[in-house]
């Protein structure tokens, strides 16, 4: 018999217990030619019925070439049995155009092995480690009781173990099961110290009811994980296992999508080894003459140093291979032993040492050392670290452009217990608000002696981040193009017991200098702002003062779906701290009654919200362009209709960053509606084209460096949240029209940037953000003929950016993994194939 449906089942699950018996299914079927089917169920022998969510697909339609306009393939069945009766049967049929066909059908037995008699609807989607700390995220939650069900983490011999559990809202598992739950808070994520190697154990517990499950993935990811095994040969499959581990669930199915590569593997430590200069490199970076040889003098501020570790940075100083250099070196130490160490066995007249008559502080020790130099340029180095034996080599290379005055390098820190390198922090190129919020630069930082002469040298008011103050007063003299970053390991930060790369709550007085520091510096650019210590040491968080009372407009693109343009419109009307502001609804294209009676309601009820018609067909960018052309405000928020304010000040701290003359745009911080990232900064590159930044990473954690924590200039920011001047955006031309649908927000940004404006992320300023709801997927070969478009219009309007990649993204950090992810040798072979073949397309035309 011709075989009419295609079908698959992902999950079978059979509930019976005290409080339920029922039934989930999940998979997806469709009809010949792609068409959406009706399903019939029958449990012993019986017709039931049931309750069923129809779900997109569009990865079957990609993967059988259905090309259709309607693809809800995928089903999540949930069927209520007597409580009386068990089940010894179970059939699944698909129906469509009077055919119908079996597409599962389960006996007894079969059943029985699927039943599951606990309460406990659960699952656990990651567990990952890092630093021996332990994340488990994941859900529970029992049919019918709104009651918290009480998780506590066990180690592998059943043992209580101290745990942080967050709740977290899981509308989405709610939906997929149908639950008649109030309480959403189903979710959770624990965080736990632990060793990697030992299993541990998840216990729930509602009332007398408990369960004891291993704190690992639910494999249920189906087709995309089994393809993959399929096709990896058994070494691969360790490094997969490994990478699922460490990484979750997220992350291993988006690097499947990749393909195997053997790099996985590769620790940082492994990576930095691989990627250093060899012997042979560095012989001929010995005898390589520049142009411009400046010397450079390193100053040292020594005290009581260890003799390994004095030992050692002298080494990696003499092991230099660009040989123009001075060490300067002031001891300020209690007793002799780093001045006998040195006249005992440093016979090299390129170090200069003095010992100090006490102790001054780390700025004036600093201050004696700079006392001592005759370079043009001057790098600054603490006593106990360690350069790459490329360092001044590379920072000369770099001085060959003669307007230069300031150059710093990417860091990373060694591990004086495992003798290895580790927390690389791999840097943006120059990022003004950034370095308001940490100090990003710190190592290796080279200044020309000029500079140093004009603003002077480290100020003890600020003992602890002299080195904070002092570029924070060298920036104010530059040029952006007179400050260069050089996106390489030069520089080794040495972590031991009572380093603050250790134990940063060992120097508490060096971040409450800093941001005296900061305040300072404002006050000397006359910017009016409050400077607050951030919870994550050593970072700082700056609120703009807003100027007079400017008249915000708020641009909301709707199509039907009230429910969402009212959360909007309602969490902004009763919740921010900033009042002078309009709305306007810029209508296109709604079909329900229910929309235009809504329109009617909302603007009788708040005088500040404006409906305008658009009646065109949709296009996102000419829609707000059109929008704009009625707002009364000196600034627009352009904002989506599926978005809820979070945070009061939200507003209000957009619009003190956006009144800034440097600044063009603000963007906001976005959650999904499960508390996890959604939009922290765009990168260009990521992904292909342009990629949101730590997308998914959970609200309190702050990703890579506490990034996400951050106010910091960014190449472009969603436009489901972005605030931008009025002038900005009349100078700019708006929003290009050209793209309709994608990317639209990128290339406004990208116009932004090109008119000398930074585009700014503000973490401060938080949304949820439930994703284009109203717009649906691109899942029809128009829709993807149309995106593809779109992605080509992008990349040549900017090729040069593309070409050499977003300064605000290190280059050696992946554009195919996860955002911040370190990029590895095989996608470094990819990218520099298809740099050559760009090359020949060029020369060729």
């Amino acid at each position: 018999m011709k075989k009419l449906f295609n079908s698959y089942i992902d999950t079978f699950e059979y509930h019976s217990n005290s409080i339920e018996n029922c039934i989930h299914v999940s998979g997806w079927c469709y009809f010949k030619n792609g068409k959406n089917v009706e399903y019939v169920v029958e449990c012993n022998e019986e017709v039931k019925h049931y309750d069923i969510l129809k779900v997109d697909r569009p990865d079957v339609d990609v993967q059988f070439q259905l090309n259709t306009k309607q693809n809800q393939f995928g089903f999540y069945i949930k069927v209520k049995l007597d409580q009386k009766n068990s089940l010894t049967d179970f059939v699944l049929k698909a129906k469509c155009e009077n055919e119908i066909q079996e597409i599962l059908r389960l006996n007894k037995s079969q059943i029985k092995k699927r039943e599951n008699n606990s309460i406990f609807y659960y699952s656990i989607d990651e567990f990952k480690t890092n630093d021996n700390m332990c994340f488990v995220t994941g859900y529970v939650f029992a049919e019918g009781s709104d009651a918290p069900i009480e998780i506590e983490v066990l180690d592998y011999q059943k043992k209580h173990i101290e745990a942080k559990v967050d709740r977290i809202v899981r509308k989405d598992v709610m939906k997929v099961y149908k639950a008649d739950n109030q309480n959403e808070k189903i979710g959770f994520r624990a965080e736990f110290s632990a060793k990697e190697k030992n299993p541990y154990y998840l216990r729930f517990k509602l009332g007398q009811e408990e369960l004891e499950v291993p704190a690992e993935i639910t494999l249920s990811f189906s087709q995309l994980t089994k393809s993959y095994i399929k096709s990896v040969n058994p070494e691969r499959m360790k490094n997969a296992i490994r990478y699922l581990r460490k990484n979750g669930v997220r992350r291993f199915i988006h690097r499947v999508k990749l393909g195997p590569m053997d790099e996985i593997k590769l620790t940082y430590d492994e990576w930095f080894k691989f990627m250093s200069p060899d012997e042979k490199e560095l012989e001929n970076q010995k005898s390589e003459k520049f142009k411009y040889e400046p010397k450079i003098s390193l100053i040292v501020a020594t005290y009581n140093t260890p003799k390994k570790y004095l030992e050692e940075m002298i080494k990696s100083v003499l092991a230099q291979t660009y040989s123009n250099w001075e060490l300067c070196i002031a001891d300020g130490s209690t007793n002799e032993d780093v001045k006998k160490y040195i006249e005992k066995n440093i016979q090299e007249n390129r170090i200069k040492f003095k010992k100090l008559d006490k102790n001054y502080g780390i700025a004036d020790n600093m201050n004696a050392a700079y006392e001592m130099t005759s370079g043009e340029f001057v790098g600054f180095f603490d006593h106990d670290d360690l350069l790459t034996p490329n360092a001044l080599y590379e920072v000369v290379k770099k001085l060959q452009d003669r307007k230069i005055e300031m150059v710093y390098s990417d860091e990373d820190k060694f591990d004086t217990d495992t003798k290895k390198f580790t927390e690389p922090h791999f840097k943006p190129d120059f990022s003004i608000d950034l370095l308001r919020s940490v100090n990003y630069i710190c190592h290796f930082l080279i200044v020309k002696k000029s500079l140093i002469e004009k603003v002077g040298a480290f100020n003890k008011k600020y003992d602890g981040a002299q080195d904070y103050d002092f570029t924070l007063r060298a920036i104010e003299k530059l040029e952006n193009d007179q400050i260069a970053h050089i996106p390489m390991i030069l520089y080794h930060w040495r972590m031991h017991s009572s380093s603050t790369a250790a134990n940063p709550e060992s120097k508490l007085y060096a971040f409450e200098a800093g941001q005296r520091a900061i305040e300072d510096h404002l006050k000397r650019q006359q910017v009016h702002a409050q400077v607050k210590m951030s919870k994550n040491l050593g970072m700082y968080d700056v609120f703009y003062k807003i100027a007079d009372d400017p008249f915000v407009s708020i641009i909301i693109p709707n199509k039907d779906h009230i429910e969402d343009l009212s959360r909007a419109i309602e969490s902004i009307q009763e919740k921010s701290t900033y009042r002078n502001f309009e709305f306007i609804v810029v209508e296109n294209n709604s079909v329900e009654p229910e929309t235009f009676k809504y329109y009617e309601e909302v603007q009788k009820k708040y005088k500040n919200v404006k409906v305008v018609i658009w009646k065109e067909e949709f296009n996102y960018s000419a829609i707000n362009n059109y929008g704009e052309t009625f707002a009364q405000g000196d600034y627009i928020l352009l904002l989506n209709n599926d978005t809820e304010m979070i945070e009061p000040r939200s507003i209000e701290d957009m619009l003190g960053i956006c009144q800034r003359k440097d600044v063009g745009a603000v963007g906001a911080r976005l959650y999904y509606e499960d508390d996890t990232i959604q939009h922290a900064g765009v990168i260009i590159g990521l992904g292909g084209t342009a990629g949101h930044a730590f997308l998914n990473i959970p609200k309190e954690q702050g990703g890579y460096f506490n990034r996400i924590f951050a106010k910091q200039d960014v190449s472009a920011v969603t436009a489901a949240c972005l605030m931008v001047k009025k002038t900005v955006f009349e100078e700019v031309g708006g929003l290009f029209e050209g793209l309709k649908v994608a990317f639209n927000d990128i290339d406004f940004c990208l116009k932004i940037r090109e008119a000398g404006y930074l585009i700014v992320y503000d973490p401060q300023a938080e949304f949820y953000h439930y994703e284009s709801k109203s717009r649906g997927m691109e899942d029809t070969p128009e829709k993807v003929a149309r995106f593809n478009r779109e992605i080509e219009t992008l990349t040549n309007r900017w090729d040069q950016i593309f070409d050499k990649g977003d300064p605000y993204y290190n280059p050696n950090l992946s554009l195919l993994m996860d955002s911040y992810t370190i990029k590895m040798p095989e996608e470094m072979k990819v990218e520099q194939s298809k740099k050559m073949e760009k090359k020949k397309q060029k020369a060729n035309n």
